[in-house]
């Protein structure tokens, strides 16, 4: 089954507000710089959905019709990682109803543009400000991609300046860096296509590049670029190629690449992408991916190039949870009984259903 719309040119202001689809989200990731070298990853998501149409089990038992949930973590890329998924988002009512783009949620958690393309942004972990350097990138040009089963519009702000706090143990630590921000809206469900390989690339000759592989039966590459003058370039054409560096969870039975090369002929581009660490997993109801901060290094335009950027890599069937979990607790009941109950209690999943069949 195809989910397509008829394409309406992307406008700001107003497209960076709520739009009545069945699924949106307004994504931050970042890399940022401590005191002492020390170094920071983070992502902030807020997700709307029509409860209805989205085709999320746990969301359908909700009775209203659009909801929000948030996703967000902090990594120091060494020793510690912090995750929430929040499953139903309580939102002050004066979001999405101001001039530019307005989210409160949760008491703590903040989206605010405070002038065109600038932000602040909190949550638990993170109170930071951005401030966009460049015009946004409209991936294929127009923000509106078909990727074969379903169309989605599609704009990323992808070199936002820095600078603000986080929360490093129990203290907040002043942080600097660059930021990425990806906003995207579609008229269809969650669907068993929706798996991805998918790259936020910062370069250090003030090149940025988005890049994915999207689905499962039916792949469709797809990279957009901003270059140092502001120009855009979009190509189909592309390899990424999974390297050594692997991840498994024993918890939730995911296993991941996590290294790539990446080649863009068009853009001259051929990268080579690491984890800064490699336990990230983040699981939501059935759906489990890894995401997180990558190092950069290659060659583009026959030039040594470095950055950063971040990794989202969903690729674990969505029902692959739920045969790990009962695996185990047939396996070993008493020893895996509470290792299992935090994670049914994490992913927020109704396994009633699947029980009784």
């Amino acid at each position: 089954m195809e989910y397509k719309e008829k394409y309406q040119p992307v406008t700001f202001p107003r497209d960076e507000q709520k739009h009545n689809h069945i699924i949106e989200w307004w994504y931050f990731n970042g890399n940022l710089k401590g005191k002492k070298g020390k170094t920071f990853s983070y992502m902030n998501c807020l997700f709307s959905a029509n409860t209805k149409k989205v085709n999320i089990p746990f969301l359908k038992t909700i009775p209203i019709d659009n909801i929000f949930f948030s996703h967000y973590l902090l990594s120091n890329n060494k020793d510690k990682f912090e995750a929430k998924t929040n499953p139903v988002c309580l939102m002050d009512e004066n979001s999405f109803t101001k001039p530019l783009l307005y989210a409160n949620y949760d008491n703590s958690c903040l989206i605010k543009e405070v002038s065109p393309f600038k932000y602040h942004i909190t949550n638990d972990f993170i109170d930071l400000f951005l401030e966009s350097e460049k015009k946004p990138l409209l991936l294929n040009k127009n923000g509106f991609l078909d990727v074969a089963v379903k169309t989605t519009y599609y704009y990323s702000l992808t070199k936002l300046k820095t600078t603000g706090v986080v929360k490093d143990e129990n203290n907040w630590v002043p942080v600097t860096g660059l930021s990425w921000m990806d906003h995207q809206w579609a008229q269809t469900p969650l669907t068993d296509d929706d798996k991805w390989l998918w790259f936020s690339i910062q370069l250090d000759n003030n090149c940025e590049i988005i890049c994915f592989i999207y689905g499962d039966k039916i792949k469709t590459p797809h990279a957009s670029m901003i270059d140092h003058n502001g120009r855009t370039k979009t190509t189909g054409e592309l390899e990424i190629t999974p390297m050594k560096t692997t991840y498994q969870n024993n918890k939730t039975g995911s296993f991941y690449n996590l290294d790539y090369k990446i080649k863009i002929p068009s853009f001259n581009l051929d990268i080579n992408i690491v984890p800064l660490k490699r336990d990230q997993e983040m699981v939501f109801e059935t759906i489990k991916y890894w995401e997180g901060g990558v190092r950069i290094k290659g060659k583009m335009n026959n030039k040594n190039v470095s950055g950063v950027g971040f990794a989202e890599l969903l690729t674990a069937p969505r029902d692959g949870l739920i045969k790990h979990l009962f695996k185990k607790l047939k396996s070993s009941p008493k020893k895996n009984l509470k290792e299992i109950t935090d994670i049914c209690a994490k992913s927020v999943y109704i396994i009633n259903s699947k029980i009784q069949k």
